[in-house]
C-alpha cells in the first residue's frame, strides 16, 4: 500500500488555527498577496485560493466585511460577489480548462462552513474523471498540481480587465 503524507493538514483536521483571528481577515488585511494565496482584490472582496483545495483551482470569493450572514451584506458586496464569480469562471475557463464548476456557499456550522462567522462563495473547478476510489476507499484526495503552480497560473489573468 501506498501512503500518502500530508501533515500540512493536521492542524485543519484537528480544529487548530494559528490563532483566535479570523484567516480570512487577516488575508485581507495582508500586504503579501502571494503569501497569503490572494489572486484579486476588489472593492468590496477579493478572490483567494482555497488552502485545502478539494481540487486544483478551488477559489473562494470573500468579502472584506467579516459577516456571517448573506443577509447582513450591502446590496453593493453581494453584486461583487456574483461579479467576481463571473470573471473567475472566466479566468479558470481560461488557465485550467475544466469541464465544469460547482459554485455555492456554506452558510453556518451545520451546513459545512469551516470559517462560519465569514461567509465565502466556493467556486470548485471539475474534470470528467476527477473523482476516483482514493477518497471512499483509502480517505485519500490525491490533487494533481502545486499550489505556487496554480497560483502562478492564475494570477496574472487576473490582472487584466475582461
Amino acid at each position: 500500500m501506498e501512503i500518502k503524507w500530508t501533515p500540512w493538514r493536521r492542524s485543519y483536521i484537528k480544529g487548530e488555527t494559528k490563532s483566535d483571528a479570523c484567516p480570512f481577515c487577516e488575508a485581507a488585511q495582508g500586504d503579501d498577496d502571494a503569501a497569503s494565496l490572494v489572486l484579486h482584490r476588489g472593492e468590496h472582496c477579493f478572490v483567494i485560493m482555497n488552502l485545502f483545495p478539494y481540487n486544483p483551482g478551488h477559489l473562494l470569493i470573500i468579502p472584506y466585511l467579516h459577516a456571517g450572514d448573506l443577509e447582513a451584506l450591502p446590496a453593493a458586496t453581494a453584486a461583487e460577489i456574483m461579479h467576481l464569480t463571473q470573471r473567475t469562471l472566466g479566468v479558470l475557463r481560461q488557465a485550467l480548462k475544466p469541464h465544469s464548476f460547482n459554485l455555492g456557499m456554506n452558510l453556518g456550522s451545520s451546513a459545512g462552513a469551516g470559517i462560519p462567522d465569514h461567509l465565502h462563495f466556493h467556486i470548485l473547478p471539475r474534470w470528467s474523471g476527477d473523482t476516483n476510489f482514493m477518497p471512499l476507499i483509502a480517505g485519500t484526495k490525491l490533487i494533481p498540481e502545486a499550489m505556487d503552480d496554480t497560483y502562478a497560473a492564475l494570477k496574472p489573468l487576473f490582472a487584466h480587465d475582461p
